[in-house]
């Protein structure tokens, strides 16, 4: 009879705590009575990676994005949106298994062509990323695990910067087209679906910061040098109420750098999986 009573009481607690936090969120946002989803933004980025091999289980990454959107004339590539810059230390624990940590500095544009401010305005992060990846039959499997501390603002005189954690997770495979497995000289094909979720205090019931779903081509001219196109949907919730969905369809271009000063001997294998 006294657990009943304490599980009661526990229950009753619980349902005033959940209704609480239910009226808070209703409060900071009105949800609509249905989904909404916005009409698809067309994108069109430029993405650099580079991987430079600095000792035997050191590398530096450093990564350029140029991100375009279009406008009510030019589809995909109308203005300028994002630019990127993202550097790290990375560790390479065995052949199928790293780790890095460093910083980002992201510059984004007013896309809102009813404002005639045009500024760019900086976001700051902290990353940290945990790699894996295993051979499946022909292909190659990719699992990464990534970790952002994000600082941004919006575009407003006396906007203040808001702090939110992102949570990503990316699958992807690497199936080789014209050799039985992925090495120099060999076209791939890349799909790959990666989910991103968002918490903080500003993140009230928009957890689905974005859903990305991206099948890219490519080819391998050597370990150092790859290059690669393909074609993302990409679905989620808008911050400020998260009964509303934005989409887009982004052409992306890749371009994968892995230069090696190291002596011959010491050099990358044919070919390693840190893209």
């Amino acid at each position: 009879m006294i657990n009943n009573t304490i599980c009661l009481r526990a229950l009753w607690v619980c349902t005033l705590m959940c209704t609480a936090i239910s009226l808070k969120a209703q409060e900071a946002e009105t949800l609509p009575e249905e989904s909404i989803y916005k009409d698809p933004v067309s994108k069109y980025w430029i993405n650099t990676y580079g991987n430079i091999r600095v000792s035997k289980k050191l590398f530096w990454v450093a990564q350029t994005h140029f991100r375009f959107q279009e406008t009510e004339d030019v589809p995909f590539a109308g203005q300028v949106a994002q630019v990127y810059n993202r550097h790290a230390l990375g560790y390479i624990y065995d052949e199928k298994t790293n780790f890095a940590l460093g910083g980002v500095l992201r510059l984004n544009a007013n896309t809102n062509e009813e404002d005639d401010d045009k500024s760019l305005i900086p976001e700051w992060r902290i990353w940290h990323q945990y790699q894996f990846a295993s051979k499946v039959g022909r292909a190659v499997m990719y699992n990464r695990f990534r970790i952002e501390h994000r600082w941004s603002k919006d575009f407003e005189e006396d906007s203040q910067f808001i702090f939110r954690n992102r949570w990503r997770y990316m699958f992807r495979l690497k199936i080789p087209i014209n050799k039985p497995k992925i090495t120099s000289k060999v076209f791939y094909v890349a799909p790959e679906a990666e989910i991103i979720m968002q918490s903080g205090e500003p993140v009230v019931a928009s957890p689905l910061e974005d859903l990305r779903l991206h099948t890219s081509f490519g080819y391998i001219f050597s370990p150092q040098l790859t290059v690669a196109t393909g074609l993302m949907y990409n679905l989620g919730q808008t911050l400020d109420n998260g009964g509303i969905y934005k989409q887009g369809w982004t052409i992306r271009m890749h371009l994968y750098f892995s230069p090696d000063f190291r002596k011959t001997e010491n050099k990358l294998p044919e070919v390693h999986f840190r893209d």
